[in-house]
């Protein structure tokens, strides 16, 4: 507490370093969570701003805290794997081989959103990004609350929060509980891959390298977007801007907002006359 008794931002910034002050951190950050309320939590990126996935509130809550709209709907982060089963239908198998095979971890899975859960992400056409990170808070907050939608703790524009206070200095009273864990630097971001086709494709690349992704494939084709063979082209180009700071930066939403185009984006081949084309006003 401050002066007085009014009580001051600082006093939401619970210490996770010290194992004995971790399990009263983590109780009161899943009680927000529960009351509908948004926090902050590390993962193995950066630091994320999340609510519970299901509150359609608290997800605006999350979005309107980082001056996000709709059109860029967070991914979904999930305790486990087998938590995808009451948030997605129709998972191939190929996608279930890449979940065990890279969970927890930097792998971003793009599939086709149960369509009776009653929950608004954005505008998502129909689809969800999720992933497990491999984070010993971020597992144990998720594993107390079930899926969070979870995106990079910044005022979009600004850096991602490399430790509690940093996102505490950008978010101030708009998160109820920040969870400190010691700095996070990040790295590369996820790779984010489309699951809702046939076969897989690369939204973005990221941690986890095609050739990687195809050692585990087996004889199913891993397809490229456009967006990832440019990256793969120029490995300068992706190390640079938002993406360089981590799995849950502005570029995860990025991929998150390629991920509503549902099935696969791989080009056909086929010549479009330019008279084919119409733009359509509102």
């Amino acid at each position: 507490m401050s002066d007085g008794s009014a009580p001051s931002l600082q006093d939401r910034l619970l210490d996770c370093t010290d194992p004995q002050a971790r399990p009263a951190a983590l109780e009161r950050a899943a009680t927000a969570v529960r009351e509908g309320r948004v926090v902050v939590l590390p993962t193995d990126t950066v630091y994320g701003v999340g609510a519970d996935a299901f509150d359609v509130v608290a997800v605006a809550m999350v979005l309107a805290a980082k001056h996000r709209g709709r059109d860029m709907p967070p991914p979904v982060l999930v305790p486990n794997p087998r938590t995808v089963d009451g948030l997605a239908v129709d998972v191939p198998m190929y996608a279930k081989i890449l979940m065990r095979q890279f969970w927890p971890g930097p792998l971003t899975v793009v599939v086709r959103a149960q369509p009776s859960l009653h929950w608004d992400l954005g505008e998502t056409n129909g689809t969800v990004a999720l992933r497990m990170p491999d984070d010993e808070v971020a597992l144990a907050l998720l594993s107390e609350v079930g899926p969070m939608a979870v995106t990079s703790a910044n005022v979009t524009g600004q850096p991602a929060a490399t430790t509690g206070q940093e996102a505490l200095d950008q978010l101030g009273g708009a998160v109820s509980v920040y969870l400190e864990d010691g700095p996070r630097t990040g790295g590369l971001p996820s790779t984010i891959v489309d699951c809702t086709g046939q076969e897989p494709v690369v939204l973005r690349l990221g941690a986890l390298s095609a050739d990687r992704l195809r050692e585990v494939l087996g004889t199913t084709m891993l397809h490229d977007s456009p967006a990832a063979r440019d990256a793969a082209a120029d490995p300068r180009g992706s190390a640079t801007g938002p993406e360089a700071s981590g799995g849950l930066v502005d570029a995860e939403e990025d991929g998150a907002d390629q991920a509503r185009l549902v099935g696969s984006v791989v080009p056909s081949g086929v010549t479009v006359p330019g008279t084919a084309l119409r733009t359509l006003t509102p």
